[in-house]
């Protein structure tokens, strides 16, 4: 069970802090993530605050006047006044009495301003676009075109979806009809789709013989890619507490997306992110270890409740997939270059990879609730024709420290709270699905050299 007192009281103080200090910033950066009634709810919520203050307020005068009026007692006592003596002891007790009305509105206010700021999301930056949906993210870096090297060239766009050219928008230089992957793995027998529906369900395929090899082989590439980049690799358990659910800001589950275990009052993880991250819950490091660089594999499980569609087709949305994460815990000063060095480092498995990719920053109507800043990458699908995400890499700033008391000691001895950053290093579904769509040739599905060592084969024919 969660700490409610102590958790609360720093949620609140720093929370409010912000909002503080510059209501109006806090209230546009609601507004441009769409947060419905931005203003209404910060007002509501420094409201709430005041009536805890107050309340706190008389509950610490009325306990001044009991102190005073217990020393008054003995003095009185010694003087052989009695009955001034029971008068004050009267006195004593009603002031417990409205002590304990003062406490019961503290804890009213403490619980309604607690609700209210769970429902509240990280405030963007001012480098998120405006925008409604996806057609609003914009394009930063394309990778849409083979130079004369065989290499999928980069170019800087920093274009919205919505104003790409026709060109821009697919992939270049297709010269022959492809098979969607779901055809491709009954055809090379590499994933069983109706297996996984007999065993569990729909969104819990089944990976046969190299479709299970090629699993395998990506987690270790990426987990072998991610040791050389620095991270120091974490096999954490795929179910957590509800305590961490809350501290990387997955509770409230607000979409209900999470399996829940009732009986345990556990949780499947979504991600790698929040048991890693949690590592540092409750955590006061200091400077000179950060920035803390993790990696993990881990399967995931996510209901993906509502999903439905051909967009859901085959290996493009699972209940449970594996996935390899990065988490980075930094300082503030700092955080902006750790997330650039995660965005290069995902950027540099798709090249590797050999896949034609696109970057995009996220508008604030796209934004996950607890992201600041998030960069979504997509590798395209030449047989279904669409762009398919693969990793969204994000920086938190202190609103998951926040929550989960993740702090650091400066040389000064000043403690602050950390920024956080994670990423996915990558989500293997669709990569999988963009491997054996854009690699299929008459002869095969020729498989990526860099895998080539981890796999032992280099076609499935």
């Amino acid at each position: 069970m969660l700490c409610v007192e102590s958790f609360l009281f720093f949620l609140v103080m720093l929370t409010l802090q912000q909002i503080n200090n510059d209501k109006e910033k806090v209230i546009l950066g609601l507004e441009k993530k769409h947060f419905a009634d931005a203003r209404q709810t910060i007002e509501k919520v420094l409201i709430l605050d005041k009536e805890r203050r107050d309340a706190q307020q008389k509950k610490d005068d009325a306990s001044a006047q009991i102190n005073k009026i217990s020393k008054s007692i003995g003095e009185l006592m010694a003087q052989k006044k009695l009955d001034e003596a029971q008068q004050a002891k009267a006195q004593t007790a009603t002031i417990k009495q409205e002590i304990a009305q003062f406490e019961a509105q503290m804890e009213t206010a403490e619980t309604n301003l607690r609700e209210l700021l769970y429902t509240i999301p990280n405030v963007p930056y001012d480098a998120v676009p405006e925008g409604t949906n996806a057609e609003d993210n914009v394009v930063v870096k394309l990778a849409n075109t083979r130079g004369s090297d065989g290499k999928w060239k980069t170019v800087e766009l920093n274009k919205r979806i919505a104003d790409l050219s026709e060109e821009e928008k697919v992939v270049q230089g297709c010269d022959f009809a492809k098979l969607p992957h779901w055809e491709l793995a009954k055809k090379y027998n590499l994933i069983d789709f109706d297996l996984g529906v007999k065993i569990s369900g729909a969104g819990f395929p089944v990976y046969i013989g190299k479709g299970a090899q090629l699993q395998r082989a990506l987690i270790n590439y990426f987990l072998t890619k991610a040791g050389q980049a620095g991270y120091v690799e974490i096999q954490p358990p795929t179910v957590v507490n509800q305590a961490s659910g809350f501290g990387t800001g997955q509770l409230p589950d607000k979409e209900g997306q999470m399996y829940h275990c009732p009986i345990d009052d556990l949780y499947l993880i979504p991600t790698a992110e929040v048991p890693v991250t949690n590592l540092y819950r409750d955590v006061i490091l200091e400077e000179s270890q950060l920035p803390i660089k993790n990696c993990a594999y881990t399967e995931c499980f996510r209901r993906e409740a509502g999903s439905y569609g051909k967009d859901v087709r085959g290996l493009n949305r699972l209940h449970e997939f594996s996935k390899v994460e990065i988490v980075r815990i930094d300082t503030p000063e700092h955080s902006a270059q750790s997330h650039q060095e995660m965005l290069d480092h995902v950027e540099s498995l798709l090249k590797d990879l050999d896949l034609p990719y696109r970057i995009l920053r996220l508008c604030g109507g796209d934004m996950s609730f607890t992201a600041a800043l998030c960069y979504d990458f997509e590798i395209y699908s030449e047989a279904q024709q669409r762009w398919l995400e693969v990793s969204s890499t994000s920086n938190f700033d202190t609103y998951q420290a926040n929550r989960l008391k993740c702090r650091f000691r400066n040389a000064d001895k000043k403690i602050s709270l950390c920024h956080t950053l994670n990423g996915s290093a990558l989500a293997l579904p669709r990569i999988v699905a963009g491997i054996l769509e854009d690699n299929q040739t008459p002869e095969g599905i020729r498989m990526p050299e860099v895998l080539v060592p981890f796999l032992g084969f280099d076609i499935i024919k």
